[in-house]
């Protein structure tokens, strides 16, 4: 009996300290996983088609778009190539990256699928009928396999898809949430998007959504308040903004605690006119500095400004 606990402990020891093993449980999906997938799926306003003809008419709508081979990607027997733009990107980048690191083309099999075409084994909660799930080939060397999973995992441990290694037959599902990824891609590169208000979006839940805050959102399209309108278009600012803040609270963090010598560094003081459908956001964005230096520089309260106002803007000399 001692032999035998003995025996258990170190089994499950092994499976906990077993970075393999970890990576593995990661990939082995759930209703949970399912049910969040379809969730994100409704939240978002994807319709899920029934038939072939639905599928192009989201085509024709523009909300799908054809996803074709290229030198990274293989598309095999796929018979809807077609995905949401954001899938799209995903699919490219990730093609590249894998063949710079493997060597071979990432393999697609399945993309787009209707509901009447759906496989007989396949969830109630399946995504693949609203265009934001795609179907990869497990790659046969393990060095591959270990990249690919990696990736898609480190991926998902940024809420930008939700990934599962299935068994029958053998694929990994990969289940993208297309504004995750679109809002990731712009943090990257620090642009900024545009976000269209669903029916029962709140700014805060477009914030969470989106990655952002609801002051950013405010300061960004001039909001007074937390009233948005069905159809309404917001600017979600990118991580440049967000960036310069941060910076800046980092640099003053450092200044109070452990004191430096003093530089003289040459400013640029300018002045800048108000104009229509401008906002404090906007007007940082164009001369990269941020929202709160406009703010301490001008003696604003808020984020409020009027067309014809005159802002006095101090920046470095570059």
């Amino acid at each position: 009996m001692k032999n035998l606990t003995a025996a258990l402990v170190a089994a499950t020891l092994s499976v906990l300290i077993n970075p393999a093993q970890a990576q593995q449980s990661s990939l082995s999906g759930s209703s949970m996983s399912m049910e969040r997938q379809h969730q994100h799926a409704v939240q978002a306003g994807y319709t899920f088609v029934r038939t072939s003809r639905g599928v192009n008419e989201l085509v024709e709508a523009g909300d799908l778009v054809r996803v074709s081979a290229n030198r990274h990607v293989e598309i095999h027997n796929v018979s809807y190539p077609y995905a949401r733009p954001p899938v799209k990107t995903l699919i490219e980048r990730l093609g590249s990256q894998y063949f710079n690191a493997c060597g071979e083309k990432l393999t697609v099999t399945s993309l787009t699928r209707p509901i009447e075409r759906q496989p007989a084994n396949a969830h109630n909660d399946s995504v693949h009928p609203t265009g934001m799930a795609v179907d990869l080939r497990i790659p046969s060397k393990q060095s591959c396999r270990n990249w690919l999973e990696k990736t898609l995992i480190s991926l998902e441990d940024n809420n930008i898809l939700d990934v599962t290694r299935e068994r029958n037959p053998p694929h990994y599902h990969v289940a993208v949430f297309p504004e995750h990824y679109e809002n990731y891609l712009a943090g990257e590169s620090g642009q900024s998007q545009e976000y269209t208000v669903r029916r029962g979006d709140t700014l805060s839940a477009v914030a969470a959504r989106m990655d952002t805050t609801v002051a950013q959102l405010r300061a960004a399209n001039g909001l007074r308040g937390d009233l948005i309108n069905v159809g309404q278009k917001l600017l979600v600012p990118g991580s440049d903004n967000v960036a310069s803040a941060s910076s800046a609270r980092v640099i003053a963090t450092n200044a109070s605690s452990a004191p430096v010598a003093p530089q003289r560094i040459a400013s640029v003081t300018q002045e800048h006119k108000v104009r229509s459908g401008e906002t404090l956001w906007r007007i940082a964005r164009s001369y990269r500095t941020s929202v709160e230096a406009l703010r301490a520089q001008n003696n604003l309260a808020n984020d409020l400004l009027r067309v014809g106002q005159v802002l006095r803007v101090v920046t470095d000399e570059s």
